[in-house]
């Protein structure tokens, strides 16, 4: 019998040594967490570079900061999202223009410091508004003239946008994004659709789109055709596409909320990667870090607390095809965004339904007006909360 126990070790290994498997593996492990290490930071990188910094504007808004109105209280964010539906590049498949910009979206997206939510506010394009002067594609300045809101961005791009909807609302907008057609039909294919109910039938070649009543759930080229469509859908106006607009995002928001998007990387870096290439932002949003740091905050927001409604507006007086602000309703609704204060939103079928006054407008109007009541006791009681015509992300569902 050998006696092994006693057996002095190999003259030529070093004591301590690891045998040399065991030095391949912690081998290859290392160079799996660079590779996966160097990945993620190229991902990054990729993606960071994606986005595209819009400095012209933030200089030419410089030039009139003594004009600008003053941030919003504790915090709270506004951020302007213009739609562009420029049809150069790709996006010729969609139509000729004549070089100009052109964008038919506008929403300022409110982000309240004080536990209110998200409001999106809808700018008609075709509401008669103040245009200042501005300076356009040419190097020159344009005059200051009374004129539709969507000409803004045609004579003077975002910043022109910007200091119309500032001039209007007098709500400080501290962040702009813009975003092409490419852009959102990449971002409803990356999530997988949207899911929407469509009302009624829709057949609309100029918008390429067919679609059957019911419950859809609609690819990149079919969601543009659905928020782009007017003509053919409802009584034709813009109020409606609005509308669709609305519901379209509250679904939107709400699949991007969802685990299978958001915890999903094979689903998540497509997201990004369609948002960040056809977005152009100011400095302020202008890496991922930022995007990411906006996304969590929005993430972290219930659904019924992402509010979507139109500024109250009727038709302008001297011309019934553009629209007006009813009044004191928007003065009231931009009063209270500029102070971070709750707004409330409700379907118009509930809201009429609740004995809202006849005057009230069926455009955006309120329903309660921020004014405070005498209680028994002699001490004015808490101001109701004003509501507005509008939805929310919670309710934009099929059933």
């Amino acid at each position: 019998m050998t006696d092994t126990a006693g057996t002095p070790p190999d003259p030529d290994t070093p004591a301590g040594r690891r045998p040399v498997w065991l030095r391949w593996a912690a081998l290859g492990s290392s160079l799996v967490v660079l590779a996966a290490a160097g990945t993620g930071w190229w991902l990054y990188r990729k993606l960071d570079g994606n986005i595209t910094t819009d400095a012209t504007a933030v200089a030419e808004l410089k030039r009139y900061e003594r004009e600008r109105p003053a941030p919003v209280p504790r915090g709270g964010r506004n951020i302007l999202l213009i739609g562009s539906d420029s049809r150069a590049g790709e996006n010729a498949e969609y139509g000729q223009d004549q070089g100009t910009q052109r964008s038919d979206t506008a929403i300022l997206l409110h982000l309240s410091a004080r536990g209110h939510g998200v409001t999106a506010v809808s700018v008609p394009r075709d509401l008669m508004v103040e245009v200042p002067g501005c300076r356009t594609g040419a190097g020159k300045r344009s005059a200051p003239r009374f004129a539709q809101f969507n000409l803004a961005f045609q004579l003077g791009g975002t910043a022109c946008t910007i200091r119309t909807v500032e001039k209007l609302t007098g709500i400080r907008v501290d962040h702009h994004m813009v975003i092409d057609f490419r852009g959102f039909k990449d971002m409803v294919n990356a999530v997988g659709g949207v899911r929407v109910c469509v009302r009624e039938p829709i057949d609309d070649p100029d918008a390429r789109l067919r679609l059957p009543a019911g419950p859809q759930t609609l690819d990149g080229e079919e969601a543009l055709g659905y928020v782009r469509a007017r003509k053919s859908l409802g009584d034709g106006s813009d109020t409606e596409r609005m509308s669709r607009q609305q519901e379209f995002l509250g679904a939107l928001v709400t699949k991007m909320q969802s685990n299978g998007v958001l915890l999903n990387p094979a689903r998540l870096y497509p997201v990004l990667d369609a948002a960040t290439r056809s977005l152009t932002t100011d400095p302020g949003l202008d890496s991922l870090k930022d995007l990411y740091d906006l996304a969590r905050r929005l993430r972290s927001v219930p659904t019924d607390k992402v509010q979507f409604l139109t500024v109250p507006r009727k038709p302008y007086h001297a011309d019934p095809n553009r629209d007006e602000l009813v009044q004191p309703d928007a003065g009231r609704l931009f009063k209270r965004l500029r102070a971070d204060a709750a707004v409330a939103v409700v379907p118009a079928a509930e809201r009429d339904g609740g004995g809202a006054s006849p005057s009230t407008p069926a455009t955006g109007g309120p329903t309660g007006a921020p004014s405070a009541s005498a209680s028994p006791g002699g001490s004015a009681s808490p101001a109701p909360v004003p509501t507005f015509t509008g939805t929310n992300a919670a309710v934009n569902a099929c059933p």
